[in-house]
C-alpha cells in the first residue's frame, strides 16, 4: 500500500507515524518542510515538496490540517493533491471542517475517478498519539472498504455514517456534546469547591453513575489544579462550533447550549487562554 499523508501536526504526525508502522510506504508533505525532514528522521519514509508531489502515484492520500481554506490549498489547489492522484486512487480528509466543503471535494475528486471520504476524528492528540483515535466517516462503502486497513492503523473505532458529508455532520455532534458536558463538568467542580467537598472523593463516587464521563475521568484533576495544557485548544474548539452554528442555520436545529458556551470559549480567548484545552472552562469561575 502506497500511502501520502499530508499535514504533520499535533494529530497528523503521529497518525502518519502508525501508518509507518503498520509497513505501508508512506510518502509525508507539511507546509513547513522541516517538519517534514524531522519525521522522516525520525520514521523513514520519503518527503515531498507539495501535496500533488506527495499524492503522485499513491494509494491512499490522507489529509490532515486546520480548517476548510487549508483542505482547499492542499487538496483543491494548483499543487493539491488532487492534482497528483491517479484514477482510482483514495482521498481522506482527516480535517475537521464543513460539510458543504466535503461534498465540493467529493464531487471534484468523482470528476477525475478519484473516491473521496470525509473522515474527522476525535481523541485529541493522546488518541493520535496512541493510535486510539474514533473517526467518523463519509462517503461510498467500497471506499470505506478500501481504505479501513490505513484507518485502522490510528483509530480504535471508526464507522461509515452514510454519504459525503456525513463525517462532518457528525463530527460536530461530537463537538456539541463535549461544549455541553465540559460546561457541566467545570460548574459542578466549581460548585463542589465552593461547598467544601473534598473534589477526588466527590468525583470517585459520581463518576460511577449517571454523571460520569470522559471528560471527568481525564480532565478533573488538571481543571482542579488550574492545569490547561493537557487537550484541544479552546482556538480549535471555536472553530468547529462556529462550523455547527453554521450548519445549524441550514438545517433548522437549535443551539442554544452550544451558542452559550461558544460565547464563555470567546471570554477565555479573550483573556490570552485561546491556548489552553478546551477543559479552561473552569478559569471563568476562578480566574476572574
Amino acid at each position: 500500500m502506497r500511502v501520502a499523508f499530508i499535514g504533520l501536526g499535533v494529530m497528523g504526525y503521529p497518525m502518519a507515524g502508525h501508518v509507518m508502522k503498520a509497513d505501508m510506504d508512506v510518502r509525508v508533505y507539511n507546509r513547513t518542510t522541516e517538519k517534514s525532514r524531522q519525521w522522516c528522521e525520525e520514521y523513514g519514509g520519503d518527503l515531498a515538496l507539495s501535496p500533488a508531489a506527495a499524492a503522485q502515484g499513491c494509494d491512499v492520500v490522507l489529509v490532515c490540517v486546520g480548517n476548510d481554506n487549508d483542505v482547499r490549498e492542499v487538496i483543491l489547489g494548483e499543487n493539491g493533491a488532487l492534482a497528483g492522484m491517479q484514477v482510482g486512487a483514495i482521498l481522506v480528509d482527516h480535517t475537521t471542517a464543513s460539510a458543504s466543503l466535503a461534498r465540493e471535494i467529493f464531487a471534484r475528486a468523482k470528476e477525475q475517478g478519484v473516491q473521496f471520504l470525509d473522515a474527522p476524528v476525535s481523541g485529541g492528540q493522546a488518541g493520535a498519539e496512541n493510535g486510539a483515535l474514533t473517526v467518523m466517516i463519509g462517503g461510498a462503502q467500497s471506499t470505506y472498504d478500501a481504505a479501513k486497513p490505513v484507518i485502522d492503523t490510528y483509530s480504535k473505532f471508526n464507522k461509515l455514517l452514510g454519504p459525503a458529508g456525513n463525517g462532518q455532520l457528525a463530527k460536530m455532534c461530537n463537538q456539541i456534546c463535549i461544549a455541553g458536558v465540559v460546561q457541566g463538568l467545570a460548574e459542578a467542580l466549581n460548585f463542589a469547591i465552593r461547598a467544601g467537598l473534598d473534589v477526588d472523593d466527590l468525583v470517585e463516587t459520581i463518576s460511577k453513575g449517571a454523571a460520569g464521563s470522559w471528560q471527568m475521568e481525564n480532565r478533573y484533576k488538571t481543571m482542579i489544579s488550574d492545569q490547561y495544557e493537557f487537550g484541544f485548544a479552546v482556538d480549535w474548539m471555536r472553530k468547529d462550533l462556529g462550523i455547527a452554528m453554521e450548519e445549524a442555520k441550514n438545517n433548522g436545529a437549535e443551539l442554544p447550549l452550544t451558542k452559550l458556551v461558544d460565547g464563555f470559549y470567546a471570554e477565555i480567548q479573550e483573556k490570552g487562554g485561546g491556548r489552553w484545552d478546551t477543559s479552561s472552562l473552569l478559569t471563568r469561575f476562578t480566574r476572574r
